[in-house]
């Protein structure tokens, strides 16, 4: 068997596994899995590219070995290589800095620099972070690559890169660096096999979950996204406020008293969906009630990425095409209508049907703006870049 890479897509609640052959051109998907800790019993999945489960483990948390399901996951995989090798695992790492903008091999030295950013990404960097290690405890020997989800945004330039405050603060490291860059990467890439015709379009791609942002391509390359220094701003999000008036954190810390670290979990992880709704940060769950709070929240949810669009479009001059993507671009038919709605000034409009079947045109005959929706694959991308640095060290 041919060497293989590992790839771990940590989140806020679970980490997702792919297992790809890096000997083709383009890596081959020999299996993927889930290790889900939001269970009361954490579980580790593992299934083949078809859906086919071939594994499943659980194991209490707390318990004595400290990387478990980690651990399992291992020996899994090296009894199923059968004798092939498992050249490195690579890293989706979100917030790579001013220093890290290429895939890296992971040292000490790296993931110290690394660990420097949490304040920049309070509750994805540890994450991201903490797979490392196990594996680095568990197979000492074996090659980490990180990838970096500011990476493809490392190319944004004065305007779209900088805050209005004072210049020292910029040459510290103080600007905007853009995130979900692994999933804009695969889009664009999927673009120019699916849309050729795109290269020198205007186009604003959308991804639309839990995290969500816009980018703005041209040529193919990041020249806009609506997240900033961190991944707090921009859209409104699942739990996380998205764009909002400084004024308000300062009244917050001021007037009501409420300490850094307060405001910090309001704005991460109280805000958002969740906190506009009352009720739930899962757009499925908003869209199925029929409560008030939950219609103004999507209501909300909307408005914001219509507005952002348009940011993006004056930004490009013009707009020629939109992607949805992530898990509510990709499955939410009804918020991609909402939003083409909001939209419609700007020349988009969509076919109902074609949208509401989940196809992947949607833009209605005539539509002076082509809409498309294509699925993310963040994985992916990180195969690709683990098998370019192993092949060539670039």
């Amino acid at each position: 068997m041919s060497d293989s890479v590992l790839v771990l897509n940590a989140g806020s609640s679970s980490i997702k596994f792919g297992l790809f052959d890096i000997a083709p051109a383009e890596p081959k998907l020999q299996c993927r899995g889930l290790l889900d800790e939001q269970e009361k019993v954490p579980r580790i999945v593992m299934s083949d590219a078809s859906g086919r489960q071939l594994f499943e483990r659980r194991r209490p948390s707390g318990t004595s070995e400290d990387n478990g399901l980690f651990s399992d996951v291992f020996a899994w995989i090296e009894d199923y290589l059968a004798g092939g090798k498992l050249a490195a695992v690579g890293h989706r790492i979100v917030h790579g800095g001013r220093a890290f903008y290429r895939p890296v091999v992971i040292t000490g030295q790296a993931i110290a620099a690394l660990e420097a950013l949490t304040p920049l990404a309070p509750l994805h960097q540890p994450r991201c972070l903490a797979p490392v290690r196990a594996v680095q405890s568990l197979r000492p020997q074996l090659t980490q690559i990180a990838c970096f989800d500011t990476a493809f945004h490392h190319g944004l330039a004065p305007p779209a890169s900088r805050f209005a405050i004072p210049r020292h603060f910029e040459e510290r490291g103080i600007r905007r660096y853009g995130f979900h860059g692994l999933s804009f990467e695969y889009v664009a890439s999927q673009l120019a096999a699916i849309a050729p015709q795109w290269a020198d379009k205007r186009v604003v791609v959308a991804h639309l979950g839990n995290g969500a942002s816009l980018c703005a391509l041209q040529k193919g390359n990041s020249v806009d996204t609506t997240m900033g220094l961190t991944p707090l701003d921009g859209l409104v999000m699942g739990t996380r406020c998205g764009t909002i008036d400084p004024g308000v954190l300062l009244y917050l810390l001021q007037e009501e008293r409420m300490s850094v670290d307060d405001v910090q979990h309001l704005l991460y992880e109280g805000s958002g969906l969740l906190g506009v709704s009352g009720l739930s940060a899962d757009m499925r769950a908003l869209l199925a009630s029929q409560k008030p709070e939950a219609r103004e929240a999507v209501d909300l949810f909307t408005f914001r990425v219509a507005a952002e669009v348009a940011v993006m479009a004056n930004t490009l001059a013009g707009l020629d095409g939109l992607v949805f993507t992530g898990g509510i671009g990709e499955h939410a038919a009804d918020i991609r209508q909402r939003v083409c709605d909001r939209l419609s000034w700007l020349g988009v409009s969509i076919d109902t049907a074609a949208n509401a079947q989940g196809e992947q045109r949607i833009a209605a005959k005539g539509s002076p703006v082509d809409v498309l929706v294509i699925p993310t694959n963040e994985e992916v991308s990180i195969a690709r870049h683990c098998r370019s640095l192993l092949r060539t060290g670039r």
